[in-house]
């Protein structure tokens, strides 16, 4: 196998904090690797140093002569006054520069300018490449170039970042955190990219459905050590707990022969001969070994929550939009005990806008939100993390609560309750500011949990978590007795916890689906939705019986509308395919390739609103 990259006996400090020490591995041509630990470990330096923007205390980084790297950082530096053309075609790559002519003479107008660019493109044969920047741009919802990089939220200029070294087709590829920001059909197609392009791949991601499609090769940083898995993340799994098995095995068996050792030591006369240090010296080796202490990752999080009565909460006819544009229409739901809802849904389709509304930060344009007496909300949010930095971590959990109860009656500490969370000794005594973004995000997550809500609202838990903290917030999330309201990218995540979802389908139309996203999504890709899902029909949960709703006979003039329309996309996207392939191939004159580029445009949007009435005819449909 060519070797890509190979790193020699790497480390780095901060201070007294050591992150890694003496690291060497390589990665070979078309390995797709990801890199795991916990949050605070040292993964983003590690992708620093590795990409060049940072540099080892000692050890080198080697890299293939001719290999291209491109880097997503997990928080891109970008200048707000450049444009969002400028940052994707900044390349001086001769046919980067061709695309980025052309897209401008687009843009202007400028028919003279347009044909001399047709010709460039056609002399250097860009029309494949420019198809490909089309369709990335496209995926990612990169569409506006005019606009300032000031003005973009934090998820636009992520997938900004990801859209330029998509488009620059290196040949190795560091991604840090690639599905943050981007909504699940995103998350989607980028796995079928990577998995389908060339690429030789080092990543670092959180999303456990992602990494076990797309990496064959996984690297673990534990207790300052590496561990290497030729498999994907569920042979990472096995393999892993069979690792940790044979530690605590080797462990329990120093400890019982280092009390036979302590027993000779102390018999020891004081006349030592060689044999005798040899002893001595197995002896404090068996001692370093029986006095490490395996964490444990999967311990339950269990904590009180409080009372929930009969009545929880109850929306009636909610109404809400934004500059015209309808997010939620006319939505009503009467929320049960224990039951735990995802939402699901585009970037932008009110998702946030609903959980806002339901802890009352925002208010409807119509409808009403009552709320039971006993209902306490916790409400975790993307933005809503506020700390002094120079808090110690300990002292922060104080402040919201100096003991916690736990299910079983047990009270626990401050100190042992953010032992539940990871957060070891060490790490409890440090200030705000030393933590990774990661730990922050944990912090955060446990100053919510410990107000002891029964009503929990998530928005986007699983940013920035280490898939360790995932295990353990997942376990609290199952235990949980209360109502939960979770939005996540995560579809490992939602998988595991939700029971059902509600589906923002556009337009401000939302769907109570009762199954998991995965089961969703299978239903959507098959191109139908059981006809017993009606629009926001309250949950019933499984131990609930309840007569399903008679179905409504379907007239003859909807089946027909409904046929029509699925030939009618068929034949829209056979015309958008074959303009498609004439473009690429070059042969078009500079005025047919103006003509059919209009027409891709046209077609684009007739196929997007002819799916859409598609999609609301099928939810009827047998």
């Amino acid at each position: 196998m060519i070797s890509y990259l190979q790193v020699e006996h790497i480390s780095k400090s901060f201070g007294d904090l050591t992150l890694f020490e003496d690291l060497s591995f390589g990665i070979a041509k078309d390995q797709k690797t990801a890199l795991i630990a916990k949050n605070g470990k040292g993964k983003t330096t590690l992708l620093n140093i590795l990409a060049g923007k940072d540099t080892p205390d000692s050890g080198e980084v080697i890299y293939r002569n001719e290999v291209k790297v491109g880097y997503l950082s997990q928080e891109p530096v970008m200048d707000p006054e450049s444009t969002t053309r400028d940052y994707i075609f900044h390349s001086s790559d001769e046919i980067m520069k061709a695309v980025r002519r052309y897209e401008e003479a687009l843009i202007s107008n400028d028919d003279r300018e347009l044909g001399e660019s047709i010709e460039q493109m056609d002399r250097l044969k860009a029309w494949d490449y420019e198809v490909k920047v089309k369709q990335i741009l496209t995926q990612l919802n990169v569409g506006v170039f005019h606009r300032k990089i000031g003005s973009l939220s934090g998820g636009e200029k992520k997938r900004l970042a990801l859209a330029e070294v998509l488009i620059q087709q290196p040949g190795f590829l560091i991604l840090d955190e690639p599905t943050n920001h981007l909504d699940l059909n995103m998350i989607e197609w980028l796995e079928d990219h990577l998995k389908n392009h060339a690429f030789t791949l080092l990543m670092v991601t959180h999303d456990r459905y992602f990494l076990d499609r797309v990496c064959n090769d996984i690297l673990e940083i534990d207790e300052q050590d590496l561990y290497r898995y030729k498999g994907n993340y569920s042979y990472f799994l096995k393999k892993r707990a069979e690792r940790i098995h044979n530690q605590e095995r080797e462990i329990e068996k120093a400890k019982n022969q280092l009390r036979k050792e302590e027993d000779w030591i102390k018999r020891m006369p004081k006349a030592r001969g060689t044999k005798a240090k040899y002893r001595v010296d197995n002896y404090y080796h068996l001692k370093d070994v029986a006095s490490q202490q395996k964490e444990d990752e999967t311990m339950k999080v269990d904590f009180e929550s409080s009372r929930l009565g009969k009545k929880i909460m109850i929306v009636r006819h909610l109404t809400k939009a934004y500059d015209d544009t309808p997010l939620i229409k006319d939505f009503s739901y009467q929320f049960n005990r224990n039951e735990k809802v995802g939402l699901i849904g585009p970037n932008g389709s009110g998702k946030t806008t609903f959980l806002n509304l339901l802890a009352g930060t925002d208010q409807p344009d119509q409808g009403s939100i009552e709320a039971g007496e006993t209902l306490r909300i916790g409400y975790y949010r993307q933005e809503g993390m506020h700390f002094d930095e120079d808090q110690r971590v300990i002292d922060v959990a104080r402040n919201v609560a100096e003991a916690v109860t736990m299910s079983d009656g047990k009270t626990l500490t401050a100190k042992q309750f953010l032992d539940y969370f990871l957060f070891d000794y060490d790490k409890q005594y440090v200030r705000v500011a030393k933590l990774s973004g990661g730990e922050k995000r944990r912090l955060y997550l446990l100053t919510v949990l410990l107000k002891k809500p029964n009503f929990l609202i998530l928005d986007e838990p699983t940013n920035d978590l280490d898939i360790m903290t995932l295990n353990v917030l997942e376990d609290y999330l199952s235990h949980f007795k209360g109502c939960v309201v979770i939005v996540s990218h995560d579809r490992y995540f939602m998988d595991n916890i939700v029971d059902h979802v509600f589906a923002f389908q556009g337009q401000g139309q939302l769907k109570d689906f009762p199954g998991t996203y995965t089961q969703y999504r299978r239903q959507i890709m098959e191109g139908f939705t059981s006809s017993n899902n009606q629009l926001a029909t309250p949950h019933k949960n499984s131990g609930n019986k309840s007569q399903k709703p008679k179905k409504k006979a379907v007239s003859y003039k909807l089946k027909k509308e409904y046929q029509q329309l699925t030939r009618e996309i068929e034949h829209l996207e056979e015309e958008k395919q074959e303009i498609e392939n004439q473009i690429s191939q070059g042969g078009l004159s500079n005025d047919e390739v103006v003509k059919q580029s209009n027409r891709l445009g046209e077609l684009t949007k007739q196929i997007d609103e002819k799916t859409l009435r598609w999609f609301e005819l099928s939810e009827i449909m047998e």
